[in-house]
């Protein structure tokens, strides 16, 4: 739009800057013709008899369109209009015919463009010479306007062909970005177009692909040292159980031991990064269901609040691993403020839901988005410091790669409500 704007501005301009300097070329001409034509009528009124000048007239008018008739005082005359092509022709013709010369557009009541002039310079009787309107306009205006029509339409289409080529692989650079921006990796793009354009699009895939070897090779690493750490662990709870301690020391070693064994596993599903597996019909009430047993067994009170049944379309492993978290840190932070209460529902727009509700301190509302960082911990709210702050990141990358969103709003009477919302059309 802003092309066709442009082009439709220029043409405007050019064909403005085209009349300025043609219409005095073009008064000249016309005032060359109409002074001929009153030369012309002068000198044969002149030399014609007095009894054929009547029959000179009637021919004047018939053959030419031209009249002719005498100025009298009580002539009705209205004026020529003040436009500027009008005003170079008028001091045109006087330059030609004297400064005595009249003008007008409409004489009585016939209209056209009428001219006085005298038979002799020092005669008092004036005459007024009519010419067809016609003789005075531009033909070729409407030639002028197709061919203008036609170049601003040909300049258009060369426009959009261009802006085409420019759009279409910076709609598909931006649809690969978004890609990556949600985590994952979008095929390579093909490195055509403008070289501008070319240039970027090789940049983008080279990042691209650096990304994804890091990504990979950071996996690697935290699967690495992960493992690497999880077998002295065991070795050194082995230690702990067989030392003969006291049994609350024991306990609390074993506590630290089994924090730790958790952080590793944290970062661990931190470092899989986003899942590649398709998605599949997963029960939700029956991965609650079974995910709470658990924790009831260990004595910790659950409260569930489950339908008969509700089936999305998901990733099991990942949401299992989310709500687990949920769980945990629902566990971690409340303390001794239980139950904690587990609902499984669905909304009027289609969207499913799990929701982790405690009566721990809750999150302060502008805390909340710093809280789905990788390694953060709100320790001032949450007075509990254990923890790699990877809890909720895991969880907010799960729900976005399954279109859906983690809310953490406050809960009534105190607490948090930890939300996991699946999109519209994912349930059933």
């Amino acid at each position: 739009m802003l092309i066709a704007l442009l082009l439709s501005l220029t043409l405007a301009a050019w064909s403005q800057i085209f009349r300025y300097f043609e219409e005095p070329a073009r008064a000249r001409d016309l005032a060359q013709m109409v002074a001929s034509v009153v030369n012309l009528t002068r000198t044969a009124l002149l030399n014609a008899e007095p009894g054929l000048r009547t029959g000179l007239l009637i021919d004047l008018a018939a053959l030419e369109g031209i009249r002719i008739y005498p100025s009298e005082p009580s002539d009705e005359l209205a004026p020529l209009p003040q436009t500027r092509p009008m005003r170079l022709l008028t001091a045109e013709i006087r330059k030609q015919l004297g400064d005595h010369t009249r003008f007008a557009t409409r004489w009585k009541t016939v209209d056209g463009f009428w001219v006085s002039f005298r038979l002799e310079a020092d005669d008092k009787d004036e005459y007024w010479v009519m010419l067809p309107g016609e003789r005075l306009q531009k033909h070729n205006a409407l030639d002028w306007l197709a061919w203008g029509s036609a170049a601003l339409v040909a300049a258009l289409v060369g426009a959009f062909l261009l802006v085409s080529r420019i759009s279409a692989p910076l709609r598909s650079l931006a649809k690969a970005a978004r890609i990556v921006g949600s985590g994952q990796y979008p095929p390579l793009q093909a490195e055509s177009g403008p070289v501008e354009l070319a240039v970027v699009t090789r940049a983008f895939n080279q990042m691209t692909g650096d990304l994804a070897r890091a990504d990979a090779d950071r996996a690697l690493i935290l699967a690495g040292v992960s493992h690497d750490l999880r077998t002295p662990l065991a070795r050194l709870r082995l230690g702990v159980e067989m030392s003969g301690a006291p049994d609350d020391e024991v306990a609390a070693m074993v506590a630290d031991i089994e924090e730790m064994d958790r952080i590793i596993g944290q970062f661990l599903d931190f470092g899989r990064g986003d899942p590649q597996e398709p998605m599949q019909p997963v029960e939700l009430v029956e991965l609650v269901s079974g995910l709470s047993e658990p924790y009831r067994l260990r004595g910790l009170p659950l409260e569930l609040r489950l339908p008969g049944e509700l089936t999305v379309s998901g990733r099991a492993l990942p949401l299992r691993r989310a709500v687990a978290n949920l769980i945990d840190n629902a566990i971690r932070y409340a303390g001794s403020e239980l139950p904690i209460t587990l609902t499984v529902g669905q909304d009027d727009d289609g969207s499913a839901y799990v929701e982790v509700a405690d009566r721990g301190p809750g999150i302060p509302e502008d805390e909340v988005e710093r809280m789905r960082r990788p390694f953060t911990r709100l320790e001032n709210a949450r007075s509990n410091t254990k923890g790699a702050g990877l809890g909720l990141a895991i969880v907010e990358r799960v729900m976005r790669a399954h279109g859906g969103a983690l809310l953490l709003l406050p809960r009534d009477g105190g607490g948090l409500r930890a939300v996991l919302r699946m999109p519209p059309g994912r349930a059933g």
